[in-house]
């Protein structure tokens, strides 16, 4: 059974999630962690719990759900893994903050030690992650699914009755519609759907009400 903690981080809001099971083995999935009250949130929910991460995982690479990426790679030495198609995006953090927010960030980051391969797998403890590809609000971006347990992690793909924007650099609305309706539509409908931004959902629920799924 998985266990899932969920983080809302930063100026954004952002979701990050720490997902284990049994073994104490654990995924963190899009480290938002700004503050300093925050990244030592994560690391001691970790440590209080015994968890060991292996995997630091990234839906897209957009700043506010990388902040932390530098204290995951300082605490434990991962690096993250993300799409190759958004690696223009995570190798330059500070770029993006500073042209949103009009300062620089004080931190290095560490660059991407793994991209995705294709219909990659996602191992830790006795649980996968099946990689899909989502693309529409980045070009890299991915959807990370567990099968077994009927979980969804959609980043700013899908949110609760919203999608993510489509209008940054290299964002397509067509891709986004194409990820919903081809992609995401195709889960079972109670598939339980933890996103980038807000509250959690389900797959029926947005097939249902969410104006963008067709």
């Amino acid at each position: 059974m998985l266990n899932i903690k969920t983080f809302c981080f930063n100026l954004l809001q952002e979701n990050t999630y720490v997902v284990s099971d049994d073994t104490q083995e654990c995924v963190i999935i899009d480290c938002g962690a700004y503050y300093d009250a925050e990244r030592d949130a994560l690391v001691n929910y970790i440590n209080d719990n015994g968890l060991k991460p292996v995997h630091l995982l990234a839906t897209h690479g957009h700043f506010d759900h990388n902040f932390g990426i530098n204290t995951v790679f300082d605490t434990w030495g991962l690096k993250p893994e993300i799409a190759a198609e958004d690696e223009w995006l995570i190798t330059d953090l500070s770029g993006q903050f500073e042209a949103m927010a009009g300062v620089k960030l004080r931190w290095q980051y560490p660059e991407p030690d793994h991209f995705f391969a294709p219909d990659e797998v996602i191992c830790f403890g006795t649980h996968q992650l099946q990689i899909l590809r989502t693309p529409g609000h980045t070009p890299g971006g991915v959807t990370f699914y567990c099968a077994e347990e009927k979980v969804a992690f959609t980043g700013d793909t899908l949110l609760r009755m919203s999608i993510g924007r489509t209008d940054f650099e290299r964002g397509s609305y067509e891709q986004m519609l194409n990820s919903l309706s081809k992609v995401l539509a195709q889960l079972p409908a109670d598939t339980k759907v933890l996103c980038g931004h807000g509250p959690q959902t389900t797959i029926s629920d947005e097939m249902k009400n969410n104006p963008y799924f067709s």
